[in-house]
């Protein structure tokens, strides 16, 4: 299995990526990032919308995932998610099978692929879509990169989606940091209904929204009608 090569990485800043910072945004925001793919969308303009869960998805987690990204695809909105198996893959693949434009967020460097069995989607999102980290290459692999890219993720994307996620899940990272930098985060209903599960009411009470029906996404993402005040819906 041949590594994606590194000359077709590029490096950016945090601002030169994403445009000006704010202090919140600042604070956790990476001083670089690398690149890799269709660079159309950059500097990255939006509407992103990032779909998260599980990896040990449940097939009913996969179905709905692919609903969620089908919907967005139609609205024209960037489909972000981290690469990983379960929710993140559904994501992806039914994202570019939509014709649509995805990018993945990487917990490795770009000259890596995890999991392995991603190789072929990751090589397709390199090329055609956008792969981005902020570890260079030959940084070590280690658990605690996932986390911090999901903090990443989140300052990526203008709104953040968890479709199925346990108690210890990496996914409540991302969506602590999103309600932190002040960006809608939602809930798929299902998880509101599973009394095993404390994050989903935590969450509610700082800002976050359950989700009923994917469309409920895009009236929160900027357009070319501009944005919905986040306050209205919270």
């Amino acid at each position: 299995m041949e590594t994606p090569k590194e000359e077709t990485f590029h490096s950016f800043t945090s601002e030169e990526l994403l445009g000006p910072l704010n202090d919140v945004e600042k604070r956790y925001a990476p001083e670089r990032l690398y690149v890799s793919g269709n660079l159309q969308h950059v500097p990255l303009s939006g509407p992103r919308a990032a779909i998260i869960g599980s990896r040990k998805a449940s097939p009913e987690g996969i179905k709905v995932a692919s609903n969620i990204a089908k919907v967005l695809v139609k609205n024209e909105v960037i489909v972000v998610s981290g690469l990983a198996e379960g929710i993140d893959t559904a994501a992806h693949k039914t994202t570019i099978e939509e014709g649509g434009y995805t990018i993945a967020v990487l917990g490795t460097p770009l000259d890596h692929v995890y999991p392995a069995k991603n190789f072929q989607l990751q090589q397709t999102i390199m090329h055609q879509h956008l792969a981005i980290s902020q570890f260079p290459t030959g940084y070590p692999i280690q658990p605690k990169n996932f986390v911090i890219r999901n903090r990443t993720m989140a300052l990526l994307s203008n709104a953040s989606i968890i479709v199925e996620a346990g108690e210890k899940s990496g996914s409540l990272h991302q969506g602590w940091e999103a309600l932190r930098l002040g960006r809608p985060l939602f809930i798929w209903k299902s998880i509101m209904n599973d009394r095993s599960l404390t994050w989903p009411k935590k969450m509610l009470e700082y800002g976050a929204v359950e989700l009923t029906e994917p469309e409920e996404v895009i009236d929160v993402l900027p357009s070319s009608k501009g944005i919905l005040n986040w306050g209205q819906l919270v």
